[in-house]
């Protein structure tokens, strides 16, 4: 049976994450802050681990990675997904809590989740595994007022080819799903304050297309990679004028 840490594994995409790969077999390892809603996803699920912490925090995170490989036997993937995007602006409105939050959360703990991976599967028997980086459509082009956000993003993208550069002697591979408008909380708060500041919505396209191509990078074998995927509303303005 294979394994995966899905991190934000309470709501959105790390969610519907989590339910299709639980659906698909595999051992999961639900890591959010919200014990309550991840105790509601793994009920009746007997492959499913409740891992609660939070992504910023480096003790607890090394708790949970160590709690998931007891459990399950092994790390094969992680999907590095927790995030936040935190109330927009041009960048002197931003609020500085605001920038340091967005740090923290997209950037720090990506990074302190991909090093617990990176370590476990490096030391592992048979060694080797697969990190997955939730990137977004923001880790190419900005979305209006969101500084903050994109440039954590972007950070995610040298993130994952450094990885991927640094795991080849260790059998794991790196990739990243630059995912655009999936129809999460996150987004539908994006479309409503755009829609307050006279802005039209953007297209969006249903979380569990989002969740497949996950499983169709998870599922590969380690000889194969997918580096980049996007995957995206198909009419949202992204290629040339939208």
């Amino acid at each position: 049976m294979k394994s995966i840490v899905v991190t934000g594994a309470s709501s959105g995409i790390g969610r519907a994450t989590a339910e299709l790969f639980l659906d698909n077999g595999w051992h999961v390892g639900l890591l959010a802050r919200r014990a309550e809603l991840l105790t509601e996803l793994a009920q009746d699920r007997d492959r499913a681990c409740v891992l609660v912490t939070d992504v910023t925090d480096p003790k607890g995170i090394e708790a949970a990675f160590d709690s998931f490989v007891q459990v399950a036997g092994r790390l094969d993937v992680l999907f590095n997904n927790a995030g936040v995007f935190a109330p927009g602006g041009t960048i002197d409105e931003i609020e500085i809590e605001d920038w340091y939050q967005s740090v923290d959360v997209n950037l720090n703990g990506m990074f302190l989740c991909a090093r617990a991976a990176f370590a476990r599967m490096r030391r592992q028997d048979p060694q080797g595994g697969r990190i997955i980086n939730n990137g977004s459509i923001a880790a190419h082009v900005p979305r209006p007022r969101s500084v903050h956000y994109t440039a954590t993003k972007h950070a995610i993208t040298g993130l994952t080819r450094a990885l991927s550069l640094d795991g080849r002697d260790f059998n794991i591979a790196c990739g990243q799903i630059d995912i655009g408008n999936a129809r999460t909380p996150m987004i539908e708060d994006v479309n409503r304050s755009a829609q307050k500041a006279g802005r039209a919505p953007d297209p969006t396209m249903a979380v569990e297309d989002a969740a497949r191509s996950v499983l169709h990078m998870a599922s590969l074998p380690l000889e194969a990679n997918v580096q980049f995927m996007t995957v995206m509303a198909t009419s949202m303005p992204y290629i040339g004028r939208g």
